[in-house]
Order: structure tokens, then sequence, then C-alpha cells
């Protein structure tokens, strides 16, 4: 298993999963897709979303949570939701830690939030408004666990020199 393991239980949008499998290629993270998808795997709005990036993707898919869960039950998961316990900065995130997305059109399911409420997560926005785009919580979500690492490994400065 990578050290940064984003998950998406029940997808729905071809081209936010696309978007997210980018975000996990460039930040070398796993992406864990969970169905029922609500598209085709070789959907042709996923794959150019995720552009030329698919061959450095490491994708595990599962038929289920049943199945995601008994895979990796074990690990470190933080749940994102709207109804999430702690702010997503005010935690320190595990070297290896699994974050847990649910559907566009519902989110996670309320059973698997209550079940594990200390370690539900939420993305500050204002009241009034339903949601951040699924594609933009897991960006941000992803660049907080590198940031609190320092972005090791990662290129800190550009060059306008081309060099």
């Amino acid at each position: 298993m990578k050290d940064l393991n984003i998950c998406l239980i029940e997808p729905e949008i071809p081209q936010n999963t696309g978007n997210i499998a980018r975000t996990c290629a460039v930040t070398g993270a796993a992406l864990h897709l969970i169905g029922p998808l609500g598209f085709e795997i070789d959907s042709a709005k996923l794959k150019r979303a995720g552009l030329d990036y698919w061959d450095k993707l490491d994708i595990r898919i599962y038929r289920g949570i049943g199945e995601f869960l008994s895979a990796c039950g074990g690990e470190e998961m933080y749940f994102f939701s709207q109804k999430g316990k702690h702010c997503y900065t005010d935690l320190h995130y595990p070297r290896r830690v699994f974050l847990v997305f649910g559907k566009e059109s519902c989110g996670l399911p309320d059973s698997l939030l209550t079940s594990r409420a200390d370690r539900t997560v939420r993305i500050p926005m204002l009241s009034d408004r339903r949601c951040l785009n699924l594609s933009n919580s897991a960006a941000v979500a992803a660049y907080e666990v590198l940031r609190q690492r320092d972005f090791a490994g990662f290129r800190r400065q550009g060059s306008l020199s081309g060099e």
C-alpha cells in the first residue's frame, strides 16, 4: 500500500474520478474505487479527465464497501463529510493514511459516519452552501497531508528560465 490513499465510495461522475486520478498520479497517492461505480471504468470522459496519467496510477477497485473494509479496514482512515467532527487542518495525519469520500449526490452513508465519528473530517465552507466539488475536496485533503509532511520528495521550486 502507498502512504497516501484516496478512496471514493460509489463515485457517480466520471470527470470527477478522472480529475482525482490525475491528483493521485501527481502526488503518488493510490486511488481506491469502491463500487458500484456510476460509470464504466473505461469511460472516455474518465480517461480524458485523467489525461495521460493512467499508466502512472496505482488504482484498486472493490465491488462494494464490505470488500473494501475487509481489505483495508485496519488502516488509518479519515471520512470526509460536511457532517465531520474535525476540521481537516486540525488533525495530524499518520504516515499511511486513507482519505475516504462519498458519492457526489449524497456523500458517505450515515451508518459509516456514525460508527467512525471520531474519524470524520470536514472542509469548512459557507453555511448556506451545499458542498465543494468532490475532485476539489480530494485535492484539498491530499495536499494538506503532503503539507504536513513538508512536501518531502516533491519539487518545491519552479524555474522560469526553462532549466
